[in-house]
């Protein structure tokens, strides 16, 4: 992997990781159009990711220490209420992890029929939540259930999970101010976990990708990833997000046509 392709992916890791557009999804037609092999490059999938997460924190790092310090009172208390529904929100993913780690990892497998029919999925879950409109209402503890099984459907390459859980909070009915919060919080745990399990499983292979090349595409990832995430909590809020149905309609038909 070269300098550039490093920025490239890195940019693109923390660009779509937040946008609603899929980062799975381009990652796997960015890395089919260069031909990089993901396997090879493990370890560089693992700090990009580790970028969008400290991304997370860094934007939401007041909201994270009110948490911790509201769930360490052990009470049942604002804070509690919303960290349980944040573990709740896990749980779908969890049990998607362990019963469908090899399903799910056959698909990706640089199948560009497959990620652009993926795409115009998350079109259509994007464009339902523009034209569907219901009373907001703060997110409950079945909310964040449905919610999280939204964001297990998004392990697929080519659904956004941002995408899957933002459209999925506002049809049934969540507020537009609390829905994006949620979903990027809700992630930061299964992202971690699923990095260290595979760290320590002993599934990565040593590739070749340099220090360097690593540091370039965690800090691309990084810088993209803090912009795209503060913006698109912007986005949500102003009810915009009709532009994304469009941008992965068109993605997806092309990722169709090239595949």
């Amino acid at each position: 992997m070269t300098w550039y392709e490093a920025i490239i992916l890195g940019l693109i890791q923390g660009l779509t990781e937040f946008l609603p557009v899929s980062s799975s999804g381009h990652l796997e037609i960015a890395k089919s159009l260069f031909g990089i092999n993901p396997e090879e490059n493990f370890y560089f999938t693992v700090a990009v990711h580790g970028a969008t997460v400290l991304s997370t924190l860094a934007v939401f790092w007041k909201e994270i220490v009110r948490l911790i310090a509201g769930t360490i009172k052990f009470r049942m208390n604002e804070e509690t209420a919303y960290v349980l529904k944040i573990i709740v929100s896990m749980i779908p993913v969890g049990l998607a992890g362990i019963l469908l780690k090899e399903p799910v990892e056959a698909l990706f497998n640089g199948n560009m029929i497959f990620v652009g029919s993926m795409l115009i999925v998350t079109a259509i879950l994007l464009a339902l939540a523009h034209f569907i409109r219901k009373r907001e209402r703060n997110i409950s503890y079945l909310d964040a259930l449905v919610i999280g099984i939204a964001q297990a459907i998004a392990v697929i390459p080519g659904i956004s999970r941002s995408g899957a859980t933002i459209a999925t909070g506002l049809m049934i009915g969540n507020s537009r101010n609390e829905i994006a919060k949620f979903s990027f919080l809700m992630v930061l745990v299964p992202v971690i976990g699923a990095n260290l399990l595979e760290i320590i499983s002993g599934e990565a292979v040593t590739g070749t990708t340099s220090t360097g090349i690593l540091l370039i595409g965690f800090m691309a990832a990084f810088i993209s990833g803090y912009l795209a995430c503060r913006w698109m909590i912007a986005l949500v809020r102003k009810s915009r997000l009709i532009w994304f149905a469009i941008y992965c309609l068109a993605a997806g038909l092309l990722a169709m046509i090239l595949g």
